[in-house]
């Protein structure tokens, strides 16, 4: 399963900038840009409150899911959180 991060089409659509948007949020602009680019592996529900605050929008329109390329669905129903 893949993980799309879709921050920079949100970005440009609010015509808000990676400067604004990590001053807002309080973290650095290296760090909101390894999290635009998918290079993270874990997000802080605190830190996507703040991105869907400044930019009036659902986790759903930054966050996407893909499945793998010829990889079967895993349907086992575990509940892993």
């Amino acid at each position: 399963m893949t993980i799309i991060v879709n921050l920079d089409v949100m970005l440009a659509k609010r015509k808000i900038k990676s400067k604004e948007l990590a001053a807002f949020i309080g973290i650095t602009e290296q760090n909101l840009s390894l999290l635009k680019s998918g290079k993270v592996r874990g997000i802080r529900f605190t830190t996507l409150n703040k991105i869907c605050e400044r930019l009036a929008c659902q986790p759903s329109d930054i966050l996407e899911w893909r499945p793998d390329e010829g990889a079967p669905a895993d349907d086992a129903g575990g509940d892993d959180f």
